[in-house]
């Protein structure tokens, strides 16, 4: 089962990593990242490169397609290579997934048409300008597709997912060897609950955040 995990500059670290720690552990799985050029490809901060194994014309076949968001999602979501390869990699794919602005570039792609989907908070209402009709959930199985809230909720769409690929238990077991049992020090992981400087503070930098 080779499942690709798409790079391209800027993205979210966690988006990538924490999915991909998570569904390399499933019986069978080849993991492999993908960008648009072989080579290392920097995240949002510019203080983690991850390496892309394989151009995307490497990878047209994949079994599941993870795409992560992060603010150099924006650059591409005009037709080009990366929505190009979404569309063709997915008539193929068993599973086609996304994390927090990720959603966005498979709806650009036209794959999210008429489906249910979510994003990180800040740009979820976007989906709908692209055909997709956005929640808000942690995570979203329509179909095929997955997507998932912002970054952290990677992590949960990632155990959700290997429970449907290779059955609950051994999700189970991959979720007790690292020891997932989240316990957040504070109440702000949500817009609705965090304190309202605290959504101010994130509103003043949604530039760096998204987009």
């Amino acid at each position: 089962m080779q499942i690709a995990i798409l790079l391209y500059d800027r993205f979210t670290a966690l988006d990538a990593v924490g999915p991909c720690d998570v569904l390399s552990h499933l019986p069978g799985a080849e993991v492999v990242f993908v960008a648009e050029r072989p080579g290392p490809v920097r995240n949002e901060a510019g203080s983690l490169s991850l390496l892309a194994d394989a151009a995307l014309s490497e990878v047209p076949r994949p079994d599941v397609v993870m795409v992560p968001g992060g603010p150099g999602q924006n650059a591409h979501m005009d037709d080009g290579p990366i929505l190009q390869w979404l569309r063709a990699a997915d008539a193929h794919t068993t599973w086609t997934a996304s994390v927090c602005s990720g959603s966005l570039l498979l709806a650009a792609a036209g794959l999210l048409k008429g489906r249910t989907a979510t994003s990180h908070w800040l740009v979820r209402d976007q989906l709908a300008d692209h055909g997709a009709i956005p929640i808000d959930e942690r995570y979203v199985f329509d179909g095929k597709y997955v997507t998932a809230a912002g970054v952290s909720a990677g992590l949960d769409m990632a155990f959700a997912l290997a429970g449907r690929i290779a059955g609950d238990p051994v999700a189970q077991v991959i979720q007790l060897a690292h020891e997932y049992e989240p316990r957040p020090p504070y109440a702000a992981g949500n817009p609705e609950t965090a304190p309202q400087a605290i959504v101010d503070a994130v509103l003043a930098r949604r530039a760096s955040i998204v987009s």
